[in-house]
């Protein structure tokens, strides 16, 4: 782009007569364009539409609670229009956009824009893209990755307009963005913003690493592109912030440096492969840290290890702080899945730890990502402890002074009250204050408090030392790891009560 300036003063201190005014920019340098048009109209035949329809069986016609003379009245209802309550259908439809990424007619959108709405994954009877001439194509999809919610789809058509994806790590915030699209079914639509946050984490997924924008996003903007000055795509228009359904100056689109990868894996094999370390994290939120006695935001915490998964293999254990993977610092905005799952299966990476206040290196070799439900199967290890015995009364009472909570051991009439799994060990809260730190963070009776800061609590005699070691150690935060039912644990810090 030429840079601009203001001519030079004349040299004379008087202005000279009928002398032409210095030239002033229409813009200055990396300001506000005049206008979008030439881009727009570049860019704006390679954004499509993309409409879906499935029949969804809507079930019978019901009425009242079961067994009611009222349910019964409906039925007879229903046996007299002759349709003896048979399951009834409807047409589903869902609308959003797209845009083509090749001149033979490759197209990229949203994963949920071709789900008709019944959920992430169900398949669709239909696929119409309708270019901005009108033309109309029934696509072929080609592949999907829920995980990042992106599909690729393919219509039989050649020499179409297409557009390019960009290099999103290098968009800085407050640089200008461009969405085009078709919101709530209108059309083509174009708007434009700046680019207001990266790697904005919403919460939607474990890959989350949103360019979020003031450009206008509403409904049907799903899997249209983002733009940046040049043209190049940088955003996958994915979502929206609104209590009302409309815009409000919070929408987030996938980075290209996500998705580029992902829409070459599904172009070339229809499918996605990820890197996989066989660990279960969470962030290392203020009162973690606190109770681990390190800085937040700092690293995620391992809150469990898949047993003979490639982190085990390296020595990986529980509760250890992952701070830093293959030369990368994890953080907030660069989580440990999202290195993992970027990173080439079959690699061995450096891993450093921290472990009870020591710092460890450990290699792994970055193993395939397996299906979610064998993922989710995985989920659920929980550590073994050992049996001590002591004064239980004395225990409990100090754990409820220190607390807030009321513990008693894990008997085995109450392992089969709460569906403890056999290989659960820790000890159960009997009773909690509601005005406790354990309350504010969510813990109730019936969790399992598995670990305090790190070390075995099958009695409570062992909580009530952890505790204790805690106070001496000049820490006001406890980490503890707790499990509900049968479903995986996670960590919670909890503050200790002042002393009295």
């Amino acid at each position: 782009m030429p840079s601009f300036a203001q001519a030079p003063a004349p040299a004379t201190s008087q202005p000279a007569q009928n002398a032409t005014p210095p030239a002033v920019p229409i813009a200055p340098p990396g300001g506000a364009p005049r206008s979008f048009a030439d881009l727009t109209s570049r860019l704006s035949p390679a954004v499509v539409n993309v409409s879906t329809t499935q029949k969804v069986e809507v079930g019978k016609m019901r009425g009242g609670a079961p067994g009611s003379p009222l349910e019964e009245l409906f039925r007879r209802f229903q046996e007299q229009q002759g349709d003896g309550g048979a399951p009834v259908t409807r047409e589903a439809t869902s609308l959003g956009s797209g845009f083509i990424i090749d001149p033979t007619g490759y197209i990229v959108t949203n994963n949920h824009v071709i789900s008709a709405g019944e959920g992430r994954g169900a398949p669709v009877d239909t696929i119409t893209v309708t270019l901005s001439d009108r033309r109309e194509y029934k696509a072929k999809l080609i592949g999907r990755d829920t995980l990042t919610d992106m599909a690729l789809l393919k219509i039989d058509a050649k020499d179409l307009p297409f557009v390019k994806f960009g290099n999103s790590q290098n968009v800085r915030v407050g640089d200008w963005a461009i969405a085009i699209g078709n919101p709530f079914g209108l059309g083509g639509t174009v708007t434009a913003g700046i680019v207001s946050a990266l790697h904005r984490n919403i919460g939607s997924g474990q890959y989350d690493r949103y360019i979020q924008t003031d450009a206008s996003i509403n409904q049907g903007n799903s899997g249209g592109p983002l733009f940046d000055l040049e043209g190049n795509v940088i955003g996958i228009n994915t979502a929206i912030f609104s209590p009302t359904g409309g815009n409000v100056g919070l929408g987030f689109s996938i980075p290209a440096e996500l998705a580029y990868p992902v829409i070459q894996q599904l172009r070339a094999t229809g499918t996605v492969k990820r890197g996989y370390l066989g660990v279960g994290i969470q962030p290392l939120t203020t009162d973690i840290a606190a109770g681990l006695g390190l800085p937040k935001d700092k690293g995620e915490i391992v809150a469990s290890v898949e047993p003979m998964g490639p982190a085990a293999r390296a020595g990986i254990r529980q509760g250890d702080v992952v701070v830093r993977i293959n030369n990368s610092d994890v953080t907030y905005d660069n989580t440990l899945s999202y290195i993992v799952a970027n990173t080439p299966v079959g690699t061995t990476v450096p891993i450093e730890v921290i472990r009870e206040g020591q710092r460890k290196t450990l290699n792994a070799t970055v193993a395939q990502r397996p299906a979610e439900s064998v993922v989710q199967a995985r989920a659920g290890i929980t550590p073994d402890g050992d049996e001590d015995t002591a004064d239980a009364t004395k225990d409990a009472e100090a754990a409820k002074a220190s607390l807030g909570i009321t513990l008693q051991p894990l008997t085995a009439q109450l392992r089969q009250q709460l569906r403890i799994p056999e290989t659960t060990r820790g000890v159960v809260i009997a009773g909690i204050n509601p005005g406790s730190d354990a309350a504010s963070n969510g813990l109730q009776r019936g969790d399992v408090i598995l670990q305090i800061n790190q070390r075995p609590t099958t009695t409570p005699a062992e909580a009530a030392a952890a505790v204790d070691a805690a106070k001496k150690a000049g820490r006001d935060t406890v980490l503890m790891l707790v499990q509900r039912g049968s479903m995986p644990p996670t960590y919670r810090g909890v503050k200790l009560n002042s002393a009295k």
